[in-house]
């Protein structure tokens, strides 16, 4: 397959480019940093980079891409924020890094993507559960809620427009993870989550388009 990764460098990003390129996939994949771009360099695949806060940065990705035909694309880049646990009114700068790394840099990079994937293909962004409206039952870290919450909707708009091309678009949660993010406590090593949405992703079809699923494919209310 060709594989596009966005947002690489580390965690579930980085575990997405080990095992594709194990399976011996082309992979590209973007990252922000020197250091972050010789990790990938380093698993064997096309490093580029890529800062999702600089709009000529995802400008300069329009060319890179010219050409290409990716049959998977994942999404990955974002950060949590602030780990607030009520209603504690962020910062702006706080809000304004948060929204424009999880929500303006994706509505930045797809527009990006379009022509750049195969027929057929398949697009996942990873988002949260934490995003959920339905399934809320935690007020913590709002922001990141907030920014998760904001992303479901980029990409069920990402589903309407592709959605008709053959592409299947997905937003998923990688479940807790032993990540910079999700902290040793948590309750998946990254390969296992890495593995779960993998497999989903293979086995995804044009009937999943637009949905939330968690990483084991299970449907997460909006």
């Amino acid at each position: 397959m060709q594989v596009l990764v966005i947002g690489a460098s580390r965690g579930l990003g980085l575990e997405f480019v080990r095992q594709y390129r194990a399976a011996g996939d082309r992979v590209v994949a973007t990252a922000r940093s020197d250091e972050g771009l010789a990790r990938l360099r380093g698993l064997g695949c096309e490093a580029w980079p890529l800062d999702l806060l600089d709009a000529a940065s995802v400008a300069g990705l329009g060319w890179r891409l010219d050409g290409e035909r990716f049959d998977a694309v994942i999404l990955n880049a974002g950060i949590y924020g602030p780990r607030t646990q009520g209603l504690e009114t962020p910062t702006q700068d706080d809000f304004d890094v948060v929204m424009r790394t999880n929500v303006l840099g994706p509505m930045r990079v797809l527009p990006q993507i379009e022509t750049a994937l195969a027929r057929g293909a398949k697009l996942m962004v990873l988002s949260s559960m934490m995003g959920s409206i339905g399934q809320r039952s935690s007020s913590t870290g709002w922001l990141y809620r907030a920014s998760k919450a904001a992303l479901n909707s980029v990409l069920r708009d990402a589903a309407l427009s592709l959605g008709p091309r053959g592409i299947t678009c997905v937003a998923v949660h990688p479940g807790w993870v032993r990540t910079d993010m999700g902290g040793p406590n948590a309750s998946l090593a990254p390969e296992d989550s890495v593995a779960a949405l993998r497999e989903l992703l293979a086995r995804l079809t044009p009937d999943d388009n637009g949905h939330f699923l968690n990483h084991d494919g299970t449907p997460i209310a909006w």
